[in-house]
């Protein structure tokens, strides 16, 4: 008999810096005792004999698990014959998670309204960016009229979606920043002919603002913080765009400046650092009012890891994070990607063959090991651009080869030159680009990266298949494995080797394949407690300035639809700047005159 999934959250609070806090301190002491779990990559499976780091009575009754039972797991689902502590792992992880049910604006501010965005204005959006973009618009609407602001800033405003929603549906003056220039270009050109159609469709004259964009690669807050002034100082609702080099003469912040409106940050998932650079400018910033941000792609947060540094890190930046032991690093910040709405929305063939591709590239360490040891050493990077395109050949190949009731033969020629293009660079995949793949969608993802998309041609000058009596599905798997290696090795430039005997490095593995499905399940597990560190270190590090901030977390999307669905909300309650201390980055209330444009942590 199985238990519901837990919701998360338990009975714990972060109304208060103190609760935020102790929620925090139970989290670190769970994820300090699993330490190795989260620090294992998957890649070295095989190779570290990774399932041995792991109860061996957890592994037992979990390979013998449905696959329905094992993606359960990151949701808190147990059943009643597992062992008592696999059981107590499971449910403890899961309550110490932020519950992340969506709720609505309206219930976070009554007087709120959701727009329902015509088919012109989500032209070019799929149903998740429509979702999100319906959702955020009406939250940044509520605040900004809440606070008396009228001027928005999009921080990342990638093609300009959440920019055009504030612009035509709530009539609000908008600065979108972003730091390309290509989707700057796309932004204006969009917003002009949604324009067009606002206006023929408005039976009285209105005046229609757009977006104004702005160029600019944001490094640190106090660039951020600049160009946002600087756009909205000689911002007269004209339709401009402008490529900021961010190293022009800008009004310091906190400058008394008649000029520059109330204002209000706000950002759909807002990459790494610059979610981060977001909650200090809303800090330091008088005339920034109030923050409505949900970031993503935590594997990109610079990290301080307790040594002398000048820069402002994404991760800790509350006092009590940096004062705890606490380090996550890439591969823990990467797991924190993982959803559990995802995991059990999966059906069990997409599942397996996730557990496949997992299964491969960890054999494929192994050949690297034995033929290529010095490779192997620099943990090398195949790639991870063509998933889709990887997952969609592999599935394929193995409908046809239970199709032919057979394994082609391969063959592969001996010359170096098969594996060149015409230009004597090694072949590569196509490349996708951001706007076709969200940044933290790789919800099955290891954070280790690799890809098995075919490559014509091998360096490989004989490799020894092996027999032909193996049984049907070991064989389509064996012959999926085989192209697996010979496009790793292509992709990283081997040179001649002979004799690479795939079929043995299998044999040796293959046994201990069915431990991949229960191991990475456990692990991810883990990812949604990592996130929730994370959040609960932003939400505390505004906490902490007292009385002059409120701020919350509230689940603004639907978590099945878009993972990343917690915004941070927040505003001020006194019209004073804050500067931060430099010691335990701490902002401390200054006189509005004297507040720096340099803000140390």
């Amino acid at each position: 008999m199985a238990a519901s999934p837990a919701t998360g959250g338990g009975a714990r609070s972060c109304e208060t810096a103190e609760q935020t806090r102790e929620w925090m301190e139970a989290i670190a002491s769970f994820l300090g005792r699993h330490r190795p779990l989260l620090e294992a990559h998957v890649v070295n499976f095989f190779k570290d004999r990774l399932w041995e780091m792991v109860d061996a009575d957890w592994m037992e009754c979990l390979r013998r698990e449905s696959v329905e039972s094992l993606l359960m797991l990151p949701s808190g689902r147990v059943q009643d014959h597992w062992p008592s502590s696999l059981q107590e792992f499971i449910l403890t992880a899961r309550s110490l998670v932020l519950p992340r049910e969506q709720k609505t604006p309206q219930s976070f501010l009554p007087n709120s309204r959701v727009a329902s965005i015509g088919t012109v204005l989500a032209q070019g959006m799929n149903t998740k960016k429509k979702h999100e973009i319906e959702a955020l618009s009406g939250m940044v609407d509520a605040i900004a009229r809440s606070r008396g602001a009228k001027t928005v800033v999009d921080v990342g405003s990638g093609q300009g979606y959440l920019a055009q929603a504030l612009s035509f549906e709530y009539q609000l003056a908008v600065i979108a920043i972003d730091a390309s220039s290509h989707h700057a270009s796309v932004t204006n050109t969009r917003a002009e002919r949604i324009k067009k159609h606002y206006a023929a469709k408005c039976l009285e004259k209105q005046q229609f603002k757009v977006p104004r964009t702005v160029t600019c690669h944001v490094l640190s807050s106090d660039t951020l913080a600049a160009v946002a002034l600087d756009a909205c100082q000689d911002d007269h609702g004209e339709h401009v765009t402008e490529t900021n080099n961010c190293n022009q003469s800008v009004p310091q912040i906190g400058q008394p400046n008649h000029s520059i409106p109330q204002l209000v940050l706000a950002g759909l998932h807002a990459c790494g650092d610059l979610s981060v650079n977001m909650l200090r400018v809303f800090l330091s910033c008088e005339q920034v009012q109030a923050l409505v941000s949900v970031g993503c792609c935590y594997n990109l947060l610079s990290e301080d890891c307790h040594e002398v540094t000048d820069t402002c890190p994404g991760f800790p930046i509350s006092k009590a994070a940096k004062s705890s032991k606490l380090v996550l690093g890439k591969s823990i910040r990467d797991l924190a990607c993982q959803s559990a709405e995802r995991w059990r929305s999966l059906t069990k063939e997409m599942a397996l063959q996730n557990f496949d591709i997992h299964a491969f590239r960890a054999a494929f360490q192994m050949v690297l090991e034995k033929y290529f040891p010095e490779l192997s050493r620099l943990s090398p990077s195949i790639g991870r651009q063509g998933k889709a395109l990887r997952r969609q050949r592999l599935r394929k190949e193995m409908e046809s080869h239970l199709a032919m009731g057979k394994v082609d033969d391969l063959s592969y020629r001996n010359s170096k030159e098969q594996n060149m293009n015409t230009d004597g660079s090694l072949p590569t995949e196509p490349t996708a680009s951001k706007g076709a793949v969200e940044c933290c969608s790789n919800e099955l993802c290891t954070g280790d990266t690799y890809s098995t998309s075919a490559v014509v041609g091998s360096s490989i000058s004989r490799v020894n298949v092996g027999p032909s009596d193996t049984n049907l599905d070991e064989c389509c798997k064996f012959t999926l494995f085989k192209d697996f290696t010979i496009s790793g090795l292509g992709r990283l430039g081997c040179g001649f080797v002979e004799d690479v005997n795939l079929l043995e490095i299998w044999k040796d593995v293959q046994h201990f394949i069915e431990f991949i499905g229960p191991f990475w399940c456990l692990r991810a597990a883990l990812g949604p407690l990592v996130e929730t560190y994370i959040l609960l270190d932003r939400l505390l590090f505004l906490q902490e300035q007292g009385s002059a901030v409120e701020a919350s977390l509230f689940p603004l999307f639907d978590p099945a639809m878009s993972p990343r669905n917690m915004a941070i909300v927040a505003w001020k309650l006194t019209g004073d700047p804050l500067e931060p201390s430099h010691d335990m980055g701490m902002y401390k209330r200054l006189p509005s005159s004297s507040v720096p444009l340099s803000n140390k942590c």
